[in-house]
């Protein structure tokens, strides 16, 4: 059984530029701020699909998106769901929480027994507008916890995110304060690279984001979330070091695999594949077909409506736009690249990645007391 509440809310989306000149430093303001809202009128990071209009919310029922062209408005922006599992192992709580101003699906995941419980890429709120940050998003995921009686064992982040700020870091000071130890925040392996990478690009400091993950999973490594099973899948194409998380008869796979209508997520990043991409869903349609993907982002074409946060395997093998059984490597990578080329720059990207490979903390203070960022001047070829 499937069981969901949902309350209403509304999504935007973003555009931008791939050029990548010398930055220029921006203060940023902390919670507590005012908030503009976010234009209506940019475009996704990774597709091109319309607004998603507000939406009700529902009473339980079972839900599955079927074939592309007659899936159904049935969404709202969060749920919990319970799973049966075909297997005999315990199947967890998925409450999950969509950011409507990014397109993030943001989950929680939790043991039914033992109520502990992991937070999978939690969102922080910015404005580039005004340079200011709030947790309206990451407080409503405090609420959650609070109102289901969880506590949280881990906070899971799939990659550095180029199109959203991660919360991990003010979620995992405020749930040390609740529960009194803080849960660790976890990421893949392959962070170090990341970091390396934006920091030397982005002038910060090493001793700013080095050792701030609490935990760095091996490939396949096995952990628990009370008493589920849980274990780590490398999934390189939309950067290198991204991973999914397979819990239970679930993979929560990040930037991978988006819903059938969508396709895939961007490969043009760097180190991003999409030749590492296409082995990456491979590995995932190796699954059993009722395994439910929950993705990481959602922008649903305007036939669709409202946001979904997961299809089952079985779903992408027959219904995937980009990576469906009757697809070839050859044909995946051509479709892949064509579409990169068509696309901008995250609205966030910067502001993302200075803060993501910090794993959520903020800059260190300047002596005049500022936060800041650096963004890159776009110079368009004027000279003087």
């Amino acid at each position: 059984m499937i069981h969901l509440h949902r309350y209403a809310s509304r999504a935007s989306r973003t555009t931008f530029n791939k050029s990548w000149p010398g930055p220029v430093a921006a203060p940023v303001f902390g919670p507590g701020a005012a908030r503009t809202a976010a234009s209506e009128n940019c475009r996704s990071v990774h597709s091109q699909a319309a607004p998603v209009a507000p939406y009700k919310r529902l009473s339980p029922q079972r839900r599955r998106i079927p074939a592309v062209s007659t899936i159904q408005t049935i969404g709202a922006d969060r749920a919990s769901f319970v799973t049966q599992s075909k297997t005999p192992t315990l199947e967890p709580v998925v409450h999950d929480v969509f950011e409507p101003n990014t397109g993030t699906w943001q989950y929680i995941v939790a043991d039914p027994l033992s109520r502990k419980a992991a937070i999978i890429d939690p969102v922080l709120d910015y404005d580039p507008a005004t340079q200011r940050i709030t947790t309206r998003a990451a407080d409503s995921l405090l609420s959650l916890i609070k109102d289901e009686g969880l506590t949280i064992d881990w906070i899971l982040e799939t990659h550095v995110h180029a199109d959203h700020l991660t919360a991990s870091s003010y979620i995992q000071a405020h749930l040390a304060q609740i529960q009194g130890q803080k849960p660790p925040i976890g990421i893949g392996k392959r962070i170090v690279q990341v970091q390396n990478l934006f920091g030397q690009r982005y002038g910060i400091s090493a001793n700013e984001y080095s050792h701030v993950f609490d935990k760095l999973f091996d490939d396949d490594e096995a952990f628990s979330i009370g008493r589920v099973q849980a274990s780590a899948i490398h999934l390189p194409g939309h950067t290198p070091d991204h991973l999914g998380y397979k819990i239970g008869d679930n993979v929560f796979c990040g930037d991978s695999i988006f819903n059938t209508d969508v396709g895939t997520a961007r490969c043009d990043f760097p180190g991003g594949s999409a030749l590492d991409l296409w082995s990456s869903t491979r590995k995932l349609l190796s699954l059993p077909g009722h395994v439910k993907i929950w993705t990481g982002h959602d922008y649903p074409p305007s036939s669709r409506g409202n946001p979904v946060p997961y299809m089952t395997v079985k779903d992408h093998k027959l219904e995937n736009k980009h990576i469906r059984d009757s697809i070839a490597q050859d044909e995946f990578l051509a479709l892949r690249m064509e579409r990169d080329r068509q696309l901008g720059e995250p609205r966030l990207l910067h502001q993302s990645l200075q803060i993501n490979i910090r794993a959520g903390r903020l800059p260190k203070p300047t002596e005049a007391g500022q936060r800041l960022l650096h963004l890159p001047l776009k110079l368009s070829g004027v000279k003087w």
